[in-house]
């Protein structure tokens, strides 16, 4: 539950964003700046969960490098609505162009690397069953998460 509120609180600051602009409605953009100030900080809470569960997984499996370009990924995600945050200071409800861009940006990266979670967790099981194959195919491969990438040599 702690990826869900940031995920959708960031989320739906860039969709006020988009309304803001086709609207011109200040509140949207104060409304905007709010939930950007609630989603990274929540973020940053998850944060703190998700490595404990990445320092976890057991290393060099396939689980551990998905894990650590969805951590990396989510702490640019986080460090570009930040950067978005601070833009806005000098008036939230008219924030610059540039800001809105950062939030679209950090969306788009968000969009991969919540893939690369759903990967954690659904396909790997990750945080979800002691005996997590940690080394199952892609979910994009088509083959069963009870095959293993590692290859006998």
């Amino acid at each position: 539950m702690l990826v869900v509120f940031p995920l959708g609180v960031l989320g739906m600051s860039f969709f006020f964003d988009i309304a803001y602009l086709i609207t011109k409605r200040s509140d949207l953009a104060a409304s905007a700046f709010w939930m950007i100030f609630a989603g990274v900080i929540a973020g940053l809470i998850a944060a703190v969960f998700g490595l404990i569960d990445w320092l976890g997984i057991p290393g060099r499996t396939r689980a551990k490098a998905i894990g650590l370009w969805h951590g990396v990924g989510n702490v640019v995600v986080l460090g570009l609505f930040i950067a978005s945050w601070y833009l806005r200071q000098p008036d939230p409800a008219l924030p610059s162009l540039a800001a809105i861009i950062l939030s679209a940006v950090g969306m788009g990266i968000v969009l991969v690397t919540g893939w690369l979670g759903g990967e954690l967790v659904d396909r790997l099981g990750v945080g979800v069953h002691d005996g997590a194959n940690v080394n199952a195919p892609s979910s994009l491969s088509g083959r069963p998460t009870t095959e293993s990438n590692i290859r006998a040599a």
